[in-house]
């Protein structure tokens, strides 16, 4: 793609990022095919090749973000198929996180957005008020068919929905701490504390406590991580989420100075994603750009440290298929895409993969909230493409698709994690169907 810009404009450092991907585009439009919100609604400018004319003109010509652009930007759920589609390799990620940041700089929202926009990035982030938020949720579901019909509050009905129907208990392991290994310390992690997940189901945590720890890996909780930032970095506001980034940067690179870590694992994907692009994020920082690479360097998803473990010999499950469920930012996002699936698969889990498994399930961080018409459609989508393959469970490596797909399925939806540790000898997840049981390690 050809671009026209001054010298003065690519003296800013996310401009000239902007320019180079841009110039990467050729007009294909293979991305179109694998866009959730262009395959529902058929618009170029809902697509990744429409989206990327809107930021070219507006940063080309330099002007503020308008209604238009907004509109269609917001409706993009970062889902990132694109990049896995795309031939000539656009960097949408990149070009697409520059365009929000200069939406949330240059354009003036309706108060009403700006107020829902705000609560989110004040309440999600911090687990104390995201638990009082649930609590609050309870209170008010009775009543969300009046709040739907009220013109401000029906703004937050997508919230009050999507809250889990009971408050989950407090995490039994949450504060900063170190759990041993059991026997012989073969290695030692920091796992990411989160700060949604840490509330909505504190159990993913835990049993990937249990599983490492039994398999000789010392598992470090550090004072500081309790939000990695991805949540309100989506959302365009880079002082908050450089801000949230660089508590946690600072967390990990005490441990890695003190003791040093084999890995940093996290078993939120989306989250993960993020912090393994913390050494771009900071590349122009002289006092973190060091520090965030080291960071990103030793990022991993649960199921990529744990396929280099020897778990040992399983039980085996007796009876249960599980549909695997790709979240996007696992197979887009950070190109993982066979290492879960493979680990179901050596623990005797019966694996399938439901039809359309590239197209987003609608949760996508804030997506579900601030655009529910569109996430519903997608996640019912997907909830049928799911329970087509016949079933028992839903297993997924990402809390946000997990409450997605919870909010409309009848099947149980657990994370990886959590079979793998009941498969070698931890606890049976919550919720699952009574016949299905794991034995004695076969011979």
């Amino acid at each position: 793609m050809q671009t026209n810009f001054t010298l003065a404009q690519l003296a800013d450092p996310d401009t000239a990022v902007s320019e180079k991907i841009l110039r990467t585009c050729v007009h294909c439009g293979f991305c179109t095919a694998t866009c959730p919100t262009y395959v529902l609604l058929g618009d170029e400018l809902d697509s990744p090749r429409g989206r990327i004319y809107l930021i070219k003109d507006m940063l080309e010509e330099d002007k503020p973000a308008n209604d238009k652009i907004a509109l269609h930007i917001d409706r993009c759920l970062s889902c990132l198929a694109c990049m896995t589609t795309c031939p000539s390799g656009v960097d949408y990620m990149h070009l697409v996180d520059n365009a929000r940041a200069r939406i949330n700089d240059t354009y003036r929202r309706p108060w009403i957005d700006r107020l829902v926009r705000n609560v989110i990035a004040a309440v999600l982030p911090n687990p104390s008020r995201f638990r009082a938020a649930i609590g609050a949720a309870r209170v008010a579901r009775p009543f969300l068919g009046l709040i739907r019909r009220m013109p401000v509050l029906s703004r937050f009905a997508p919230m009050i929905a999507l809250a889990p129907a009971r408050l989950p208990k407090r995490a039994a392991k949450s504060a900063p701490r170190s759990f041993a290994a059991d026997g012989e310390r073969k290695g030692r992690v920091a796992l990411l504390r989160g700060c949604a997940q840490s509330v909505l189901d504190p159990g993913i945590n835990d049993a990937a406590v249990r599983l490492l720890t039994r398999n000789g890996v010392e598992v470090v909780f550090a004072e500081g991580d309790s939000c990695c930032g991805a949540l309100v970095h989506h959302m365009g506001r880079r002082a908050e989420s450089h801000g949230q980034a660089k508590r946690a940067i600072d967390a990990w690179v005490k441990l890695i100075d003190d003791g040093g870590l084999d890995a940093i694992v996290v078993t939120t994907s989306g989250c993960g994603t993020t912090i393994k692009d913390y050494g771009f994020m900071f590349r122009d920082e002289p006092a973190y750009a060091e520090k965030a690479k080291r960071v990103s360097a030793l990022a991993k998803d649960i199921s990529e440290y744990l396929e280099t473990l020897d778990l040992g010999a399983p039980g085996e499950p007796s009876g249960l298929v599980v549909a695997y469920h790709a979240a996007c930012s696992l197979q887009h996002g950070q190109q993982i895409k066979t290492a879960p699936k493979a680990l179901l698969a050596k623990a005797g889990f019966e694996v399938r993969e439901p039809a359309e498994g590239h197209l987003c399930c609608g949760s996508a961080g804030t997506y579900n909230m601030l655009q529910p018409e569109l996430s519903a459609q997608l996640r019912d989508r997907k909830v049928a493409n799911i329970e087509a393959t016949g079933a028992t469970v839903v297993v997924a490596g990402n809390i946000g698709c997990m409450t997605q797909i919870g909010s409309a399925s009848t099947l149980p939806v657990v994370h990886t994690v959590e079979l793998l540790d009941w498969a070698y000898g931890g606890p049976r997840p919550p919720g699952l169907p009574v016949h299905a049981t794991i034995g004695a390690p076969s011979d």
